[in-house]
């Protein structure tokens, strides 16, 4: 392994073009705003790259702060030198200042905490839960406060001695808030985040002018196709007028002028082409004494052969769906009753219930408005306030608002928050710490090279000073087992076809822990930042896998030897003999792009632990309800539906990459169950597929080929099988799917 390994600054620089080129051209003045907030970032990050400030990679990558400290971190884990807690004070800050009379200045603010008024205003906070630690130096001087009350005075004096040199830059006390509700409901958006997407969504100017032309536009269009039909026959005009014809079609055009000066959504009118403007020009003309144009009389009979005559049974209905459609409410309107609805309820969880926030409109709401009572919300409005529903995952994972693996490991910190809270007795220490843990995990992922490892949360110097404070009676142990088979049920249950995401795997390693279980998850490594060798967790989950799949269809399917996996040999941080057993199934990389031949590696290693799959089952022990045939299914669904958007795709190779690993997840699955049972769904796959598109069905029959192959005992490395295929995620020289038409 090359410990020189360092961060390429190309990929610093490429980023900050980007956020440039947005910053100067975008349309939206907010997306501006935040491009030139990304450029300063990125500007940084560059910057401390240049002076050696900042060691990208490293897990302490700022100089002069240590591993505890929040870094700011931009995308791709890269730090931009400033640490999160620090900047300006914010507004709760400034009022505590001019509330106790001290200057605003970040260590005034510490120091007060320290006394004894500022410690009685900690332990009140304590024991109402109404504050909120948004990262985790903010809870600091809280666990400080607890110590000290618990007669813990060397705990409280350890923690100051690690923040006390960063007292005049960074936030040690916590912000106001509401207390923490049930640990066992979540939801994915706060109310005041829901209002802010709300608020955030722009005016749909082409239905608001569809809207304008139903309205305004085709009632004059009618009025005066009526006139020009009181005198047009076989296109010609009348010599002698119609009493008052004149001053009516005079009318109509000061009518339009009129009209045209207020409603500017629409602008058909103006194009010389359409009807309407052929009708107002005639008259025009004719007024000039130019006479009538050719095309007036061919406008005429389109629009009467087209609607019917105005005032006609067919015309008059058609106008009346019209004007019913286009005098709906706008999207702006009924999003301002949503809005004053909203603003009436706690703005910082979410709700128990969204129907009162999604009902029809109100009486009450209509004398405010305007909007006719009873009127329904568009359903795209109804779709943001789901996002704030307080409910059990299931629950959310049923009703759609999460639906991806990744939504779900962004709210399971909420669940494993309390989970690992409850191995503390006191509520106030208990609640401090759910808190405690939720910022945490909000915490942004380094960049991080040479194998280091991510910071833990029993790092932090406050968190580590109460560790001893955890129950030990086994009690926090069956119920982090408990969250632990429930999260790993609903990843499964929920998004069978999909890999489980690295946030996920954090928080169900964090359970693990909790639960006393030595569990080796093994997260997905980025192919451009690959080391060429891995850690010794994943030869240890290469040989949990072993226990659960040795003399499955899996092992056969993709000619695994477990039994020789097992007598391997970890040689401390790596093991030599896995790298090669991963070089080896990856086949000859030579002359190769490194980047696809680290994927073909990274893919083999995720073959051989399963990618996690198998430490769910053991020793953690998932069995999900709906059996594991059930979930071979869906994800066998979920790689036809993948392989289908290769077609015409400009960029296929990530989706291929997704399909090859649902694929991977249906064959486990399918290995779990028995042989009646596997015959039966590789039936039912066959039978799904042909249901599907030609080029979906050529491209995955030599897939179900190779399986059927070697469920009756054959094997796809004796050539045996000419017309089978193992189907994985990279392939170097171009994979064989693309090539099947």
């Amino acid at each position: 392994m090359n410990e020189d390994v360092q961060a390429n600054p190309g990929y610093a620089a490429g980023q900050m073009s980007k956020a440039f080129v947005t910053a100067l051209t975008h349309e939206s003045e907010e997306t501006r705003r935040l491009a030139e907030k990304r450029l300063e970032r990125w500007r940084s990050v560059l910057s401390g790259m240049a002076d050696g400030s900042l060691s990208i990679g490293s897990r302490t990558p700022v100089e002069g702060l240590p591993a505890w400290v929040t870094p700011e971190v931009v995308r791709g884990g890269f730090a931009t030198g400033t640490a999160a807690a620090s900047g300006p004070p914010l507004p709760h800050e400034q009022d505590t200042a001019r509330r106790v009379g001290i200057a605003g200045d970040r260590r005034s603010l510490f120091l007060h905490y320290l006394t004894a008024e500022g410690i009685d205003e900690l332990h009140a906070l304590l024991d109402s839960g109404e504050y909120e630690v948004a990262l985790p130096e903010e809870g600091a001087l809280l666990t400080v406060a607890w110590l000290l009350r618990a007669g813990d005075r060397a705990g409280a004096l350890e923690i100051l001695d690690a923040i006390g040199p960063f007292a005049d830059r960074l936030r040690f006390a916590p912000r106001p808030g509401t207390p923490l509700g049930d640990a066992s409901l979540v939801h994915r958006e706060t109310v005041g985040q829901v209002r802010k997407r709300i608020e955030g969504k722009p005016t749909n100017k082409a239905v608001a002018a569809m809207n304008e032309a139903l309205v305004v536009w085709n009632p004059f269009a009618d009025e005066v196709l009526e006139h020009w039909l009181e005198t047009v026959h076989e296109g010609r005009v009348f010599a002698v007028l119609p009493k008052g014809w004149g001053e009516r079609g005079a009318e109509l055009l000061a009518r339009y002028r009129r009209l045209a000066r207020t409603h500017t959504l629409c602008g058909k009118h103006r194009n010389p082409k359409e009807n309407l403007a052929i009708l107002r020009m005639s008259l025009e003309s004719l007024f000039e004494g130019r006479g009538v144009p050719r095309l007036l009389q061919h406008a005429v009979d389109s629009m009467v052969a087209r609607r019917g005559v105005p005032g006609s049974a067919e015309h008059t209905a058609l106008r009346e769906r019209q004007a019913a459609d286009g005098a709906r409410p706008a999207h702006h309107t009924l999003a301002q009753i949503v809005l004053a609805r909203l603003a009436d309820v706690p703005q910082d969880s979410g709700v128990p219930s969204i129907d009162p926030f999604v009902a029809p409109v109100t009486e009450d709401e209509t004398r405010r408005t305007g909007v006719e009572a009873g009127t329904a919300l568009p359903e795209g409005l109804c779709e943001i306030v789901k996002n704030a529903l307080h409910a059990p995952v299931p629950a959310l994972i049923e009703r759609g608002i999460v639906p991806s693996a990744e939504v779900l490991a962004d709210l399971t910190p909420q669940l494993v928050a309390a989970t690992t809270a409850r191995a503390y007795p006191d509520p106030a220490l208990r609640r401090l710490m759910a808190a405690q843990y939720t910022a945490f995990r909000n915490r942004r992922t380094l960049l991080l090279l040479n194998l280091e490892s991510q910071v833990r949360m029993e790092e932090l110097p406050w968190v580590r000073a109460v560790q001893r404070y955890r129950r030990t009676d086994g009690t926090g142990q069956r119920e982090a087992r408990a969250v632990l088979v429930q999260l790993g049920e609903l990843a499964l249950q929920g998004f069978p076809g999909t890999v489980l995401p690295n946030p996920l795997l954090s928080e169900l390693s964090a359970l693990t822990k909790r639960a006393g279980l030595q569990v080796p998850f093994v997260e997905e490594l980025a192919a451009d930042i690959f080391m060429g060798t891995f850690s010794t967790k994943y030869l240890r989950a290469a040989q949990l896998a072993a226990d659960v799949l040795e003399g499955t269809l899996y092992e056969r399917y993709y000619g695994i030897d477990y039994a020789a996996v097992r007598t391997m040999d970890d040689g401390g941080r790596t093991s030599d003999a896995f790298d090669e057993l991963c070089r080896a199934r990856a086949g000859d990389l030579a002359g190769r792009s490194w980047v696809a031949a680290n994927g073909k590696v990274i893919e083999q290693a995720q073959i051989l632990t399963s990618h996690n799959l198998a430490a769910l089952v053991h020793p953690i022990g998932v069995s999900p309800s709906p059996g594991w045939d059930d979930l071979a299914r869906r994800a066998f669904a979920v790689t036809c539906r993948l392989v289908e958007q290769v077609h015409g795709n400009p960029r296929p190779l990530g989706t291929v990459k997704d399909a090859a690993y649902a694929w991977r997840q249906a064959v486990f699955f399918l290995a779990l169950c028995g042989l009646k049972e596997q015959v039966s769904v590789i039936a039912w796959m066959q039978d799904e597929l042909d249901r599907r598109p030609p080029r979906t069905t050529a491209r995955l029959d030599p897939v179900l080929a190779g399986l059927r192959h070697v469920l009756t005992g054959g094997s796809l490395d004796d050539g045996t099988a000419p017309g089978a295929r193992r189907f994985t995620g990279w392939a170097p020289s171009g994979h064989w799917l693309l090539k099947t038409r």
